[in-house]
């Protein structure tokens, strides 16, 4: 089994924390975004991950070893594939197009999930899905009586389906996939500068390949800050549920009070303060007289004298002041 990865995306949605790092490798929960996506693919994969190929821009040497790293953390070989135009989803995959062969997941690196099946692999394909209460605003599929997929929809104005794709899906054939994404490549079938993913998938099951539809429990998206720290409360009582080491034994407690769920991580030094819930704190912080709920910390944060919720703060940040819901990135001071 191989996984595709694309994440060459700019992530504007999120800045300013994705001005110095790569959205897919914000921290939630203190792990990176992608990290924990490519985690919960191997959990519902019936094969074991062979390779991860990661589609990105120009991220540089240091974030290209990282992910080669969250690759092999899985047991899996890492490879780098370049996107250098934003021409869309099915141009993204294409960018790996030598990986496009037997089995393959690709899944956008901007979405968590929860999801209690495993991926038959006597199906031709199978999109993740999860039902909403307003399928305008996304792409959904059309069922047919035996539940297979037949129509792919982007955003419907009228109903058609409650059945959003959350971008990640499996093939078994990745060769059957290379096919039809070049055709749309060299015959320009392009949809607002783009060549669109569901545009292939909509000629695979014209030529009669079935594909099934894998309903998640719960879909976390990490597109803008407000989502994304939810996300991070929502991962924080994951782990907390599976009963996982989330506090660093090297974290320093003087007069202070952490309430679960919480992710401290190491060296970690709070005095006079109250964290939690649902704080993500990175390493080598530090937090002083301050309340903290409910927000995303990066490493080597100072923090001061603050009542702080809804936040995101980046790496080797310093805030001094009062309550406030904030969006901080790397390197910033507010004194």
């Amino acid at each position: 089994m191989k996984v595709i990865v694309p994440m060459a995306g700019r992530g504007s949605r999120l800045r300013p924390h994705t001005l110095t790092v790569p959205k897919p490798l914000v921290p939630v929960g203190g792990k990176p975004i992608v990290h924990r996506l490519v985690e919960d693919i191997a959990v519902v994969c019936s094969e074991p991950i062979e390779e991860i190929a990661f589609v990105v821009g120009d991220f540089g040497a240091e974030v290209e070893a990282e992910l080669i790293e969250v690759a092999a953390k899985l047991g899996a070989k890492g490879s780098i594939h370049y996107q250098d135009k934003p021409l869309g989803t099915a141009h993204a995959v294409l960018c790996a197009k030598e990986k496009l062969e037997g089995p393959v997941v690709v899944a956008f690196a901007d979405t968590l999930f929860r999801a209690d099946f495993k991926i038959d692999p006597a199906a031709d394909g199978i999109l993740w899905v999860k039902q909403i209460e307003d399928p305008s605003a996304f792409g959904v599929v059309k069922l047919n009586d035996n539940g297979e997929i037949i129509d792919f929809v982007e955003k419907p104005q009228t109903y058609v389906s409650d059945l959003a794709m959350i971008g990640i899906y499996y093939f078994k054939e990745g060769e059957a996939l290379r096919t039809e994404l070049e055709y749309l490549i060299d015959n320009e079938v392009i949809k607002s500068g783009e060549y669109q993913l569901p545009d292939a998938l909509r000629r695979l099951t014209e030529k009669g390949k079935k594909f099934k539809p894998g309903k998640v429990n719960e879909w976390l998206d990490c597109g803008n800050k407000e989502v994304t720290v939810y996300t991070n409360q929502r991962v924080l009582e994951f782990d907390y549920e599976k009963n996982m080491q989330m506090v660093a034994g090297s974290t320093q407690l003087i007069s202070s009070i952490v309430i679960p769920p919480c992710y401290i991580g190491e060296n970690v030094v709070i005095e006079n303060s109250i964290i939690g819930p649902h704080v993500s704190l990175g390493k080598g912080s530090k937090i002083t007289n301050s309340i903290i709920k409910n927000s995303i910390l990066q490493d080597h944060t100072t923090i001061s004298d603050a009542n702080m919720k809804d936040s995101m703060i980046g790496n080797h940040a310093k805030y001094k002041g009062l309550a406030r819901d904030l969006s901080l990135s790397d390197y910033s001071t507010i004194d």
